[in-house]
């Protein structure tokens, strides 16, 4: 079994689970902290309110002693009165009365170098009497006292009588500082604290839930909308939130792809439609001029026949390798290994070879520098053989080419002086199939094809193919990278 299957099978799969238990993992950490931070805070705070509370109590004690008044037993705070010279407290309260100090003073007796305030700590023995429920009540162990020394030279001797100790005895006053008071409040403050943390930890988890789940709705309604769309009809669109935050973007991302596959399913439909509507010309051309002769074999001029049928055959192989290399265009296949082609003397070769068509025409190429390019010889051939085979059916005279370095980049240029292309069918021309001249674009033997193809060929070279503004007749322009001459690499 795979380690990782018990992980999977306790972690919840639920965007809303996860984010609830990741928000309440978070909050307990956070909580975890201020209660550790909040124990101790009050633990010292209740500490520090002992003490003044016993401070308190200990002047007070002292008060009532230089007057020569027996303190009262009854107090909130155990204490305790010692002198010089006397075995018995000279005067107690709280709960040290449960250690019965009558008898014999339960804390040390004063030392013979009285001191003003200080504190210090005692061991206290154990008490038969002890309640761990009463906070007065103290036994054994060692406790934090607060002391101060009353000297007998503050004292007179009525006083000192009133007080039932000696003219010259010192005496020694113990306030005991009650642990239990800090303890019993912080312990209470963490009992609270955990009660409330382990509320405020299920409505963290419980909000951060049902938050998660109210944003997610729109997810949801998506995930629902993008079910139904399928590659024939990608027409469904998701409805964009009003909200402005992320999944807006994500709706928008969304439904601009949806529409990128409806345009791309219209396009691919009108592609196979128009396709079909070619190869239907020549086999229809074909099928009724060898129906025709096998019908009156007699009267059929079968060298005529025979050359009708290769026109047709070969137009019809001409279209098949132009579908065949827009479909491993639109691939978009990674092209072999970039040779570096001079595109000067590309086009000056084509112009020397190319046939020109029945009228007299005049190619040139007007440019004597190399320019190199990086790319397929054979598709750059392709490229420039389009472009001239275009301007070839629409020149009336002549036909420039023209390469030169720019920068940069490679332009070169095909203008004939034939009727040119208005404004608004400037991109037009490069849609597959469009002619903007139907009939006499397929007398010539125009698919349609030809400038798709340049641009699409162009585009694989990293560079573009437009028609460039021009008073007298088309000119197309096509600007590739410049690479470096064969020598300078």
């Amino acid at each position: 079994m795979n380690a990782t299957e018990p992980r999977r099978r306790w972690w919840p799969r639920s965007v809303r689970a996860r984010a609830a238990l990741a928000a309440a993992s978070a909050a307990a950490v956070i909580l975890v902290g201020i209660g550790w931070w909040v124990h101790h805070d009050v633990y010292r705070q209740s500490t520090q309110i002992a003490e003044d509370q016993a401070k308190a109590q200990l002047w007070s004690l002292c008060d009532q002693l230089l007057q020569g008044v027996i303190p009262d037993t009854t107090s909130t705070v155990p204490y305790e009165v010692v002198a010089t010279g006397r075995r018995g407290a000279v005067a107690y309260g709280g709960g040290m009365a449960d250690f019965d100090p009558g008898t014999h003073h339960v804390m040390p007796a004063p030392p013979k170098a009285p001191q003003v305030e200080f504190i210090t700590t005692v061991r206290l023995p154990a008490n038969p009497d002890y309640d761990p429920s009463d906070k007065l009540s103290v036994s054994g162990g060692t406790h934090q006292v607060v002391t101060s020394d009353i000297w007998a030279d503050d004292l007179t001797s009525a006083k000192a009588a009133a007080l039932g100790v000696a003219a010259d005895a010192d005496l020694r006053v113990y306030v005991l500082v009650l642990p239990n008071t800090a303890e019993a409040i912080t312990s209470t403050t963490d009992g609270l604290l955990l009660r409330a943390g382990l509320v405020g930890l299920v409505l963290i988890a419980a909000a951060a839930y049902f938050t998660v789940r109210i944003a997610l709705r729109p997810v949801e309604a998506i995930r629902a909308l993008t079910a139904s769309v399928t590659a024939s009809d990608p027409r469904e669109r998701v409805t964009v939130p009003a909200t402005g935050h992320e999944i807006t973007a994500l709706a928008i991302t969304l439904n601009t792809t949806l529409q990128r596959l409806d345009d791309a399913a219209a396009r691919q439909r009108r592609f196979v439609a128009d396709a079909a509507h070619e190869l239907r010309s020549p086999l229809t051309t074909l099928l009724a001029s060898l129906e025709v002769a096998l019908a009156y074999p007699e009267r059929t001029d079968w060298p005529a026949t025979a050359t009708t049928a290769a026109r047709q055959t070969r137009r019809l192989q001409a279209l098949a390798e132009d579908l065949l290399l827009l479909a491993r265009l639109d691939t978009r296949a990674p092209a072999a290994d970039p040779e570096t082609v001079d595109l000067t003397a590309l086009a000056s070769r084509l112009a020397e070879q190319h046939p020109l068509a029945e009228r007299p025409l005049t190619l040139t190429c007007d440019s004597a520098a190399p320019a190199y390019a990086h790319g397929n010889p054979d598709e750059y051939e392709r490229l420039l053989r389009n472009l001239i085979d275009n301007a070839a059916r629409h020149a009336a005279h002549r036909i420039q080419i023209t390469v030169r370095n720019q920068d940069a980049w490679v332009v070169l240029t095909v203008h004939d002086d034939g009727p040119g292309v208005s404004t608004e069918d400037a991109e037009r021309i490069f849609e597959r199939f469009v002619r903007l001249d139907d009939a006499r674009s397929r007398d010539r033997g125009g698919s349609g094809l030809g400038l798709a193809i340049a641009r699409d060929l162009a585009h694989r070279h990293r560079g573009t193919l437009t028609l460039a503004p021009r008073t007298l007749g088309a000119c197309f322009e096509l600007r590739v990278p410049r690479a470096p001459a064969p020598d300078e690499t």
